[in-house]
């Protein structure tokens, strides 16, 4: 048995069933012994893993006592922190999109930019970011830290404006807030210490990690497809697909007729499978995948 360790954290919280979720697809079994747990099991003895606030991991893996950790790009921008970017996992919050921090106020305010919000009052979760944007641009503001509830402390005028993350930016719109401007985009980061990266094999574990997670969260979005084609209509079958490379093609047990399989974006399906039914298609079979890597 190794007596080799990788410290890893997760992020406790909005990621924290997202992450989950793609560990286990990867071929991890992750699992918390009770709610109140910050120490998650995994069927991986060379892995010790701790739930981290996402807004904390970024530091503890710059100071070394983790090795890696998942966080947001916001975070370890708002922690300002030295780490190894090792995997952008492309995904974010419970979905696999990206999220904006943006500048919002009032529609009722008529404000078109930043400058207009000279010696307002901004609140925000990501306060560093925030100072650092006005900075930037020339504006003076009083940035204060806020818990959340945003939406409620600028419609009640406790502050003049809020930077917020938003995915669609339909909760602003619902409460009468304009977004001005965007700070800053994130993803979900797999980000490793520099000296921890530095060491021969825990950099290739985590890099191990970072492929069954970045070909979990691929195969996502995408399904297999399996069918039997005659071999006088091929032709018209493969000018419908719309392969990740090149489609499988074997031959059957009857001469005339062959098996096709392929890998497609999963959206694309409900238009595709008719077509190739009437393009002469049968046996058409649509299954889930685990793990697509490139």
């Amino acid at each position: 048995m190794s007596n080799k360790i990788l410290k890893l954290g997760l992020p406790k919280g909005s990621l924290q069933e997202a992450t989950f979720k793609m560990f286990r697809k990867a071929g991890f079994n992750v699992n918390l012994p009770s709610e109140r747990s910050y120490f998650p099991s995994i069927d991986d003895p060379e892995i010790e893993a701790v739930l981290l606030r996402s807004q904390e991991m970024s530091r503890y893996v710059e100071d070394g006592a983790l090795d890696c950790g998942i966080t947001g790009n916001d975070w370890i921008l708002e922690n300002k922190s030295d780490v190894i970017r090792v995997a952008d996992l492309a995904y974010a919050k419970q979905t696999m999109n990206k999220v904006r921090w943006v500048l919002a106020v009032p529609e009722s305010l008529g404000v078109k930019s930043a400058k207009q919000l000279q010696g307002k009052r901004v609140a925000t979760e990501l306060v560093n970011v925030t100072t650092e944007y006005f900075k930037k641009k020339g504006v003076k503001v009083e940035v204060e830290f806020s818990w959340g509830a945003t939406e409620v402390k600028v419609n009640s005028g406790l502050v003049d404006a809020i930077v917020e993350l938003t995915e669609t930016g339909r909760s602003l719109r619902a409460n009468k807030l304009a977004i001005i401007d965007t700070l800053c985009e994130s993803t979900t980061q797999f980000i490793a210490n520099r000296k921890s990266y530095q060491d021969k094999w825990k950099k290739a574990k985590m890099q191990e990690i970072a492929l069954l997670l970045n070909g979990a969260i691929t195969a996502e979005a995408k399904v297999g497809l399996k069918m039997n084609v005659k071999k006088a209509d091929l032709k018209k079958v493969l000018a419908i697909l719309p392969a990740l490379k090149n489609p499988t093609i074997s031959g059957l047990s009857t001469g005339d007729w062959l098996a096709v399989e392929t890998v497609i974006d999963e959206k694309t399906v409900r238009v595709i499978i008719p077509k190739l039914k009437n393009a002469g298609a049968t046996g058409i079979i649509e299954y889930p995948l685990n793990k697509v890597i490139y």
